[in-house]
């Protein structure tokens, strides 16, 4: 089969398409025919082995040869552990234990799979697993009507379910990415949006009842400047250092702390579910054939992505 490999840290360019063997699932695993993948920020850091925190299991090179872990295809093959899937089901979910998404098969456990919802296409089903998850863990129960939030890094995959959540909780949303992603943010639902390569909202005057910090690189003592009294801030992904920083000093200058994601089926199911019903729209950027998976993660790695980017595979 044809896979995506790289055997070094690095830009796109050490990607290379090889002809590897076709993986067969063992126990609880299950061979899933690839239709789409989605691309996100950690195939990027993942690449080039930035931030370090990216490199875990292999320091100084790559441990899993192919990228790629939110996926959606068809099963293909089974292990004897397995019991809720079979040959023929569609399914979609975050492989990020295993991933070997960029190729044409890829084998995933059970558990992190579900069955994918009719109404989706695999595109729309593979631009969901990672970034759902993630902003449904960081909104849900932490935002009620007339709050203030704020979502740094909104203009990617996650940033744009999250402002769509805490809008539908009846918050006020402020968005802050790059230039080129203010109207796409205000599209999605933003009331007010900042653009961070003018503006550090840190010091804009303003306070939120919650910052949602996707590209985490300022100290706690400036986000406690943007706290509102009782205010409480979650990093999600960002530099080594405002990792440290929150995970250390956090909760000893106010309420800022690691948002530890957990891999969720029934999470994932329930995100499907409001866009299926039409409540979230899933913004799909870009589309890439297989043959184009180093354009695909470098739009995604220099920040050009408005939305999701989704690999098709043939």
């Amino acid at each position: 089969m044809k896979a995506w490999v790289y055997d070094e840290y690095g830009p796109p360019e050490v990607l290379r398409l090889a002809d590897v063997p076709r993986p067969e699932p063992r126990a609880d695993e299950v061979l899933v025919k690839l239709h789409a993948v989605g691309v996100n920020a950690s195939d990027w850091e993942t690449l080039v082995g930035r931030p370090l925190y990216s490199r875990v299991g292999g320091l100084r090179r790559p441990r899993i040869p192919t990228l790629g872990s939110d996926v959606a295809g068809r099963v293909e093959a089974v292990g004897p552990d397995v019991t809720r899937l079979a040959v023929g089901d569609e399914v979609f979910g975050d492989n990020l234990e295993r991933k070997g998404g960029f190729a044409e098969y890829a084998v995933a456990r059970e558990k992190v799979l579900a069955v994918k919802p009719p109404e989706l296409s695999f595109a729309d089903a593979a631009a969901l697993p990672q970034p759902a998850v993630i902003a449904l863990q960081g909104i849900r129960g932490r935002v009620t009507a007339g709050q203030r939030v704020l979502v740094n890094g909104a203009g990617g995959g996650t940033g744009a379910y999250a402002i769509q959540l805490a809008k539908r909780a009846g918050a006020e949303v402020t968005g802050v990415d790059n230039t080129a992603k203010q109207d796409f943010m205000r599209a999605a639902g933003a009331d007010h949006v900042v653009d961070y390569t003018r503006v550090d909202y840190t010091r804009a005057g303003q306070r939120w009842d919650l910052v949602l910090d996707l590209a985490g690189h300022r100290s706690v003592l400036a986000h406690r400047r943007a706290l509102a009294p009782g205010g409480r801030y979650l990093w999600v992904g960002g530099s080594v250092g405002t990792l440290f920083q929150v995970l250390i000093a956090g909760p000893l200058v106010g309420r800022q702390r690691l948002l530890v994601v957990r891999a969720s089926t029934a999470d994932l199911l329930t995100m499907a579910a409001l866009c299926t019903a039409g409540t979230l729209v899933t913004h799909i950027d870009r589309r890439y054939p297989l043959d184009e998976v180093p354009a695909a993660l470098r739009h995604v790695g220099e920040g050009r992505a408005l939305g999701k980017v989704v690999v098709t595979v043939p």
